[in-house]
């Protein structure tokens, strides 16, 4: 009696050695009594077409583009480095350290001098108009305030030329509020000059009535704030905290800035 035959093919994807998604085809012969598997010579000539139902490999994306960095640093001595060389300040020290982490820098710029107050800043960035035109940066910086304190400037006029000075920082950024930081203002009642003053609580005292303008105003255009006051405040107990004329931070005092200023420079760069 003549059995009816039915081919009927079994489709498997399999993953190969080399990680490739391949098909396998597996081919029965049924009847009605039984169903066997044959030996296929159909796999190999297969092969070529399975390999095609596989998924596409999904393209590479391009790497990014990394931002060339540059940096705007602006105040008075703490900026400078008063009594530190050049390379030790805390703006060389952080550009130093954002190249080191992989970043292209493009260049440093600084606008600060010892004994400026705010109006001083001021001054010199409209005398540098010029030069900075309506530049944007990819980080500026800006600490300002103590010769206020320490002249005994009028505060108020103070917490108004600090608001100016940080829309011109923001400017400078490019409006991106996220690449602009404010450091506070060191205690310098923690120094040997500053006991020999003759009442280092009332300057410290008043340091803190400054960092609370600045930080109120920081927060209000919520741009960065970084409290780098802590760290000047050790200066008496750790004395390689301030350099040598008894009254600036020393180059370790800046690497300790850095160290604080680096995570929130590198966060603010990558977005």
């Amino acid at each position: 009696m003549v059995e009816n035959w039915l081919l009927v093919f079994r489709h498997t994807q399999v993953m190969s050695r080399g990680g490739e998604n391949i098909c396998k085809i597996s081919l029965f012969i049924s009847t009605k009594s039984s169903m066997r598997p044959i030996t296929l010579l159909l796999f190999l000539p297969t092969l070529f077409f399975c390999r095609h139902l596989a998924e596409d490999p999904i393209p590479k994306q391009p790497e990014p583009v990394m931002e060339r960095i540059d940096i705007l640093a602006l105040g008075d001595s703490y900026t400078k480095g008063e009594s530190v060389p050049w390379e030790q300040n805390f703006p060389k020290q952080l550009a130093d350290s954002l190249h080191a982490a992989g970043f292209d820098l493009a260049g440093l710029h600084v606008v600060a001098q010892t004994g400026w107050r705010t109006d001083n800043l001021q001054s010199a960035l409209a005398s540098q108009a010029p030069v900075l035109g309506d530049s944007n940066f990819s980080l500026v910086t800006l600490c300002i305030g103590v010769n206020n304190q320490y002249q005994n400037a009028d505060f108020d006029t103070y917490k108004k030329q600090f608001e100016e000075l940080l829309l011109y920082a923001i400017a400078r950024a490019g409006g991106r509020k996220n690449r602009v930081v404010v450091l506070s203002i060191p205690d310098w009642a923690f120094t040997t000059f500053g006991q020999g003053s003759g009442n280092p609580t009332l300057i410290s005292q008043e340091i803190d009535q400054y960092n609370t303008a600045n930080r109120n105003i920081a927060e209000a255009y919520n741009v960065h704030y970084l409290n780098v006051t802590g760290v000047s405040r050790r200066g008496i107990s750790e004395p390689d905290l301030v350099a040598f004329d008894g009254l600036h931070p020393s180059a370790k005092q800046y690497t300790e800035w850095v160290q604080l200023l680096l995570p929130l420079s590198r966060t603010a760069l990558l977005h």
